[in-house]
Formats: structure tokens, sequence, C-alpha cells
């Protein structure tokens, strides 16, 4: 079972002002294991981001002037997602941003059947509790120490291992065998799952910082 974890990073908080995808990160599971195949792109969107969103994620229009817009990195997106499940946190306002996108391009709308939002999860899992994706990470035990600002990429892997750990203590453990013996509780193994980035990643990210630093 194949299904793609999938977080962007926009210039303000709603489509219908006019605001665009800046960032988007993907990660690939399987069997709701990571692969180690990413998709992520830093993206131009022709307008200025707002001064809430800069402190949220600290993405600069300076940092974003010679990035591809949305236009010239769909197909590649597309490829990367081919019919798998989606998998967000607050699905509705990714899935908003992005079918915005996806129809400036002419491009079909997202499979609203092939969403899973970890929102709606955690909600049910934890009710009365928080259920950012930060209050999950601490609840869960995954480190946040990479994580000085909000990231697309970043965001995906660490919504990855949320996932991972809400749905195998759902389901407890899968067999894959035809033993009880043989069977893995995911509980255990994603505990032991951390996810580092790659030196590209590291670079962007370290490019990000520096411009942050001089905007402030």
């Amino acid at each position: 079972m194949r299904e793609i974890v999938l977080d962007t990073e926009t210039t303000g908080l709603s489509v219908r002002d006019g605001h665009k995808i800046i960032e988007i990160g993907c990660v690939e599971l399987i069997d709701r294991r990571f692969t180690g195949r990413i998709f992520h792109e830093y993206i131009n969107p022709n307008r200025d981001i707002e001064a809430g969103a800069f402190l949220v994620h600290g993405i600069s229009n300076e940092f974003l002037k010679n990035r591809p817009q949305f236009a010239h990195i769909v197909n590649k997106l597309l490829d990367f997602v081919q019919d798998s499940s989606l998998v967000m946190h607050n699905a509705n306002f990714d899935v908003s941003f992005l079918n915005n996108e996806l129809s400036l391009c002419g491009k079909r709308p997202i499979d609203q059947n092939k969403i899973i939002d970890t929102l709606s999860i955690a909600r049910r899992k934890y009710p009365g509790s928080k259920v950012s994706l930060d209050a999950l990470c601490k609840r869960m035990n995954i480190s946040l120490q990479s994580r000085e600002k909000h990231g697309a990429l970043i965001d995906a892997k660490l919504l990855a291992s949320v996932y991972a750990q809400m749905v195998s203590n759902i389901q407890n453990s899968i067999l894959f065998g035809h033993n009880k013996s043989e069977a893995i509780d995911l509980r255990n193994v994603y505990k032991r799952r951390s996810f580092k980035p790659t030196e590209f990643e590291v670079s962007e990210h370290e490019k990000a910082m520096e411009y942050i630093k001089n905007e402030r």
C-alpha cells in the first residue's frame, strides 16, 4: 500500500484572498514505512508573503524570487503522487490550496476519496486534547529538535511518524506471515524510526534561515 504524506507552506491563510503555495513537501510510505523517497519544491507565488505567514515559516519573497512557478513543477508533483492516498494534517487547508493551483494549471482536482486527514483521526483518538502537529509529536515523543520554523518537508516527515504511530496504535499489530509469532508491532517499529535530512535539505534549510536573519 502506497501513501504520500504531504504538507504545504503558503503566502497566507486563505485561497479566497488570492494566497498561493510557496513550498510543497512529500514523503513516500509503503505499508506505512518510510521508503526514503521524497518530493520537495520551493515555489515562486508571484505575490507577496503576508507578515504573519512569514513569522510561521520564515520563507521570504527574496528567497523565492528565482524559484519555479507552480505550473513548472505540477507534472513532477503529479508523477510523484500518482494515484496514491494523500495523508495531510488539517487536509481542508492544504487541499484548498492544491486544488486552486491545479485548477489554474488546467489539472483535475484531488480525489476526495484519496484524502486521509490526520487531524480528524487525532480528534477521534484524543478527544479534548490538543491535536496540532506539535502537540502530537510531544505526546508521541517525536523529536522537534530539527524544526526551528514550520517547513513543508520537515513537517511532512514529522507527520509521517505521527500518522504511523496513530494508526499502529489503532490497529495494534499487523501479521506479515501466517503465524502470530511473526507479527510485527508497528508501535515499536515507529518509535525507533528517525528521519534525518539529506545534505540538500540541510543546505536549503540553511539558505532559508540566512534569509530569515537578514529580514529581522
